[in-house]
């Protein structure tokens, strides 16, 4: 079962030549993580989508005129409000794990890091 991506529209994710596209490799993770809890039956892409429109909608009401649009902000925002709603996570947990992810030097390895903390393993 693949997510039915809308082609156009305000949920519609940005394309290239008809590929999507990722400005930064955190965006194609946000992507893959929630089509991959789609898949898994985490939620209904009708669910996402409304609140992926939603997100967008406010973002369009009340950004400031010179404030840059980033579509997988927005996309990663209506994930996390999907999967709050379902109660599959806390919004303490977000905000927990928001402030780890914030703390990581830049350069970070991953591979080697408490996934909750984000401080790299004792050798």
């Amino acid at each position: 079962m693949s997510a039915p991506l809308d082609i156009e529209g305000p949920a519609a994710p940005p394309r290239s030549n008809g590929e999507l596209v990722f400005a930064e490799p955190w965006e194609s993770r946000a992507f893959g993580m929630a089509v991959s809890l789609y898949q898994a039956g985490a939620f209904t892409w009708p669910e996402f989508r409304a609140a992926l429109i939603a997100r967008i909608t406010a973002w369009e009401t009340t950004s400031a005129p010179k404030e840059s649009y980033n579509y997988y902000r927005l996309w990663l925002a209506a994930l996390e409000d999907v999967l709050v709603r379902r109660c599959a996570v806390s919004p303490d947990e977000v905000t927990a794990r928001t402030r780890a992810l914030a703390r990581r030097p830049s350069g970070h390895d991953h591979r080697d890091a408490d996934p909750v903390t984000g401080r790299a393993d004792a050798p």
